[in-house]
């Protein structure tokens, strides 16, 4: 079965098309600009060079259109037809405590995720727009939503509960949701694998390490904690956004400088993390630059961002009483190599010590600790859109019988 997977943003739209006969990748695309002049789709089908093309494409069903028309191409597509397409696989970012694994879309899912816009209002919409595309130009395909949430609804409710009034869990559904889940999930699984070990009898930390950031405690098979929350800006410094934070900070700062509630948000989300303290970039590459030009902001910001990974890491091997293996992964974790040194300095009394000769390695799945540390150190590229096609793939087949 061939399964095309689909990531729509507010204004542009990932896919890829993988053959899960053999989980081989066919094509990858990225669909920029929707809505906007110069809309513009790239298309790489495996094996060949990127083809740019600029069309106008006023709405998701227009960029949807084009990604059909592009995997059908008779030069650079993947698929005579659509038949050949088993199903397609969404990336849905937030199910609130709706679905605690991917499910088959029906009438009733999609009403769910509508009634959780509210706790995604910039995600959720365009997942919904492009859910909405599909169905209309491929009616007869299975639709799968799979949630960047669902992988975190195991956790306890000591662990997703705030300290706040009981009646505003129950009433509005504040609690920590977590997100990064797809992510996380695959590289669980990956790491259990490359130990042998069945992951139902591991202690694994989870670190997604990007411009968006978050750390996971997995025991056995399980999420029992996570750094982000409510929304996406809890947990760990990250390229823009504070991670966690005083609350009184936040009106403190909006009194002083005069600021709405909007821009106060944007304050939070836009303005602050590495960018914030550095004054240099979101980009963790420029502020190895920016260090190594003797830039001591960028310096700092690198360090506060490394200390708050360790912070995590040290609660989670508390939390789950040990650890056997902690997972770098995502931009930053999987090509930053002083950074995955400076996070790893200094937990050697934890069972954690690092090889700096095999941390001399970027996007490459392989062990990076040394043979005498107790705790296993590995990197491991994500792939969260093989995961998405993974679980596709098996809700279609179920469904199909």
């Amino acid at each position: 079965m061939k399964v095309l997977v689909i990531n729509c943003g507010s204004s542009s739209l990932k896919y890829q098309v993988l053959d899960m006969t053999d989980e081989t990748l066919l094509a990858k695309g990225l669909v920029e600009r929707i809505g906007m002049d110069g809309s513009v789709i790239n298309h790489t089908k495996t094996g060949q060079d990127k083809i740019v093309t600029e069309v106008p494409m006023k709405d998701h069903k227009d960029a949807i259109a084009q990604v059909l028309a592009a995997v059908q191409d008779k030069n650079h597509g993947v698929v005579k037809n659509m038949d050949e397409i088993g199903a397609v696989g969404h990336r849905v970012v937030h199910a609130g405590e709706m679905y605690a694994e991917s499910v088959l879309i029906t009438e009733s899912v999609i009403q769910a995720l509508e009634d959780c816009i509210e706790l995604a209002p910039l995600h959720n919409p365009p997942n919904l727009l492009g859910i909405a595309a599909c169905k209309e130009l491929m009616p007869k395909i299975p639709m799968v939503a799979v949630f960047d949430t669902a992988f975190h609804q195991t956790m306890p409710p000591q662990s997703y509960l705030y300290a706040l009034p009981y009646e505003y869990y129950e009433k509005y559904r504040v609690r920590r949701y977590g997100f990064h889940g797809t992510s996380h999930k695959y590289v669980a699984q990956k790491a259990a694998q490359m130990m042998s070990v069945n992951i139902n009898d591991l202690k694994l930390i989870t670190c997604h390490l990007g411009n968006g950031a978050s750390v996971t405690a997995i025991k056995h098979g399980r999420v029992v904690d996570t750094s982000m929350g409510f929304t996406p800006l809890e947990g760990l410094v990250m390229g823009t956004r504070s991670g966690d934070l005083d609350p009184a900070i936040v009106n403190y700062i909006k009194e002083k400088e005069g600021l709405t509630d909007s821009q106060v948000n944007d304050v939070l989300n836009k303005k602050s993390g590495v960018l914030g303290i550095s004054g240099v970039s979101s980009d963790f590459r420029d502020l190895e630059t920016a260090v190594n030009d003797g830039n001591e902001r960028a310096a700092l910001a690198l360090r506060i961002f490394a200390q708050k990974v360790r912070f995590y890491i040290g609660a989670y091997i508390a939390e789950m009483n040990g650890v056997d293996a902690i997972i770098f992964t995502a931009g930053v974790g999987e090509n930053d190599i002083s950074m995955r040194e400076i996070i790893c300095t200094d937990l050697g009394n934890l069972g954690i010590k690092l090889d700096p000769i095999k941390n001399k390695v970027r996007g490459h799945e392989t062990k990076i600790s040394t043979d005498d540390s107790k705790v296993q150190l590995l990197l491991i590229p994500t792939n969260e859109e093989l995961m998405i096609a993974r679980d596709t793939y098996s809700i279609a087949r179920k469904n199909a019988r």
